[in-house]
C-alpha cells in the first residue's frame, strides 16, 4: 500500500561541494550534473546533496574521499523537489526496503553467490563503502521497474557518522541527511551560496502614526 503523503510536499535546499569551475558551471547552466554510479554509493544511483547544510557540503569538498583532489573547493546549491521520495526516515519506507533485501538474499541464494557487504577502510568506524545498502536500494528500484510500479525521483536519509560530538554523547560529529536525486527534474535550480551578513536591530526610536499611539 502506498500513502498518497509519499510525495514529499514543498522544496528543500541541497548543497553539493564540488571544484569551483563546476558550481559556475552548474550555476551558468553549461553543464548538468552527473548521477554517480558507484556500486558502493549510500544511497544508490543519482546525484548527491547534503541537506540544509553548506558547512558538511564544504568540508566534503574540502577533504574529498580517496585519492581524489579538488583543487578549488566549493560548493553549490540547489532547490530540490523530493517528489515521490524513498524516505527512509519513514517507517513504510524502511520497511521496503527490508522487504528488498530479502529478495536479494533469496536471488543470491539461487545464484549460489555471496551478498556484497558494507566495509569500513582505513580503521574507520564508519561504514564508508556500502556495497550491501547500494544493492539493496538498487534492487527495490529495478523490482519497481519490473512490477510496473511507480519510480522513486528520490531517496533521503539520515546518516549517524563520525566521533561522539563530547564523551557520552548520543549525537556524532558528522550527523547529516544526504538526498540522492534519481530524476533530474527535482532540481528546480543551482545557485552560489551566500554568506550570512549582519542585519541591525530594529531601531527602539518611537513613531508616531499621528493619532497619538506610539509605534516602536
Amino acid at each position: 500500500m502506498v500513502m498518497i503523503h509519499t510525495t514529499r510536499p514543498g522544496l528543500v535546499l541541497g548543497f553539493h561541494g564540488c571544484e569551483a569551475r563546476v558550481r559556475d558551471a552548474l550555476i551558468m547552466g553549461t553543464i548538468k550534473m552527473t548521477a554517480s554510479n558507484k556500486p558502493y554509493d549510500w544511497l544508490g544511483n543519482g546525484c548527491y546533496f547534503w541537506e540544509n547544510s553548506y558547512e558538511r557540503a564544504y568540508d566534503f569538498a574540502c577533504h574529498p574521499p580517496g585519492n581524489k583532489i579538488i583543487q578549488s573547493p566549493a560548493v553549490v546549491g540547489a532547490v530540490i523537489d523530493l517528489q515521490f521520495c524513498l524516505d527512509l526516515l519513514d517507517t513504510a519506507c524502511l520497511n521496503l526496503l527490508h522487504e528488498s533485501f530479502e529478495l536479494l538474499c533469496e536471488v543470491h541464494d539461487r545464484m549460489g553467490d555471496e551478498l556484497p557487504e558494507n566495509r569500513r577502510v582505513n580503521g574507520s568506524r564508519d561504514l564508508l563503502l556500502r556495497h550491501l545498502d547500494y544493492a539493496v536500494i538498487e534492487n527495490l528500484h529495478k523490482y519497481r521497474r519490473n512490477s510496473q510500479l511507480p519510480a522513486y525521483d528520490s531517496v533521503r536519509s539520515v546518516f549517524i557518522e563520525g566521533d561522539e560530538l563530547y564523551p557520552g554523547a548520543g549525537f556524532k560529529r558528522k550527523n547529516h541527511i544526504q538526498i540522492c536525486i534519481r530524476n533530474p527534474n527535482c532540481i528546480k535550480g543551482y545557485f552560489n551560496p551566500m554568506e550570512e551578513v549582519e542585519w541591525p536591530e530594529l531601531s527602539r526610536s518611537i513613531v508616531t502614526n499621528g493619532s497619538g499611539s506610539n509605534l516602536y
